[in-house]
């Protein structure tokens, strides 16, 4: 997959069949489109295109919200649309004269002049240039001037449920970590730096990896779950605690990870975590020795989980 973070940079191709959104954590939905443009460029012997934007259009339009937080950093974006075999990925730099470009002007300036679009397939509630105000009709209007075709997915060809990366995110705060993975079509992941922490989990027997991730990132919410963790390319059976380890006083909310049989020196190195299943929320314990039981509850929890993947 090619990767372009401007138009310039971007040659024009003879037969490009495109996409365009933000596409945060690229879930069940957004697969059904990118199946059906790699099907038509397949059809048409043409290329596949996915026109993203970076940073997301809310941190630029409303920086007064620092509230988002998304499903995938730009990194993992890209990774996990080179592994769904998308030929080109456009990332536009999103600014604020960017988002004053109309529809019209989108439409003739970058997929057809920047890219050569021939079809453009959309999903059902599809919105572009300023103010969003392009349409799914309009974008048809526009591609009988340009001579582009424009399919669109229809929302019960995505789910009966309609499935948004808004839910997901939700899911993920909730805890909800059954339907999050559902409508992601794959279970939910994070990577991070290993820094460090206060270091109690060492004497408590169960040494955790505190992970830093980027800070628009989604970690979700508080609770412990079964997880995989993948580091220099093996993966290890673990169990992750996030919250502010309420049995202590004067915590920090941290994102720790306990890596069953491991004992390597990881400071300042990067690991992902896998997250398979939520075991249970955040509890305050009478006791260190309290704390310690549930622990090993949980590594046994966890690796009932674990043991089907």
């Amino acid at each position: 997959m090619k990767v372009y973070r401007n138009l310039e940079e971007f040659q024009r191709l003879p037969f490009a069949v495109v996409t365009q959104g933000t596409f945060d954590g690229v879930h069940l939905g957004h697969q059904k489109i990118l199946n059906q443009i790699k099907a038509l460029a397949n059809e048409n012997n043409g290329e596949t295109v996915l026109i993203t934007f970076f940073p997301h259009p809310r941190m630029v339009l409303q920086p007064e919200d620092n509230g988002l937080k998304l499903l995938e950093t730009i990194e993992e974006k890209i990774n996990h649309l080179e592994r769904m075999g998308i030929n080109h990925l456009l990332i536009l730099p999103f600014t604020k004269s960017f988002s004053r470009l109309t529809a019209q002007e989108f439409v003739r300036d970058i997929l057809v002049e920047g890219i050569g679009t021939k079809i453009m397939v959309v999903g059902y509630d599809h919105r572009f240039g300023k103010n969003r105000e392009g349409s799914f009709q309009e974008l048809k209007q526009l591609s009988s001037v340009y001579n582009f075709e424009v399919q669109e997915i229809a929302a019960e060809d995505i789910d009966a449920v309609t499935i948004s990366s808004t839910k997901i995110r939700n899911a993920l705060l909730s805890g909800d970590l059954v339907s999050a993975n559902t409508f992601l079509g794959y279970d939910y992941r994070a990577k991070g730096e290993v820094i460090r922490g206060h270091q109690k989990g060492k004497t408590l027997g169960f040494p955790t990896a505190n992970i830093q991730v980027a800070p628009y990132k989604l970690i979700p919410g508080d609770g412990v779950y079964a997880v995989e963790v993948v580091f220099n390319g093996r993966r290890y059976r673990g169990m992750t605690n996030i919250g502010s380890q309420p049995t202590f006083t004067g915590r920090a909310h941290a994102f720790e990870v306990n890596i069953f049989d491991f004992d390597q020196e990881i400071y300042n190195q990067e690991i992902e975590v896998i997250f398979h299943a939520h075991l249970r929320p955040e509890i305050k314990f009478d006791s260190v020795d309290a704390l310690k039981r549930q622990l090993e509850k949980d590594k046994f929890a966890a690796l009932n989980v674990l043991l089907g993947h």
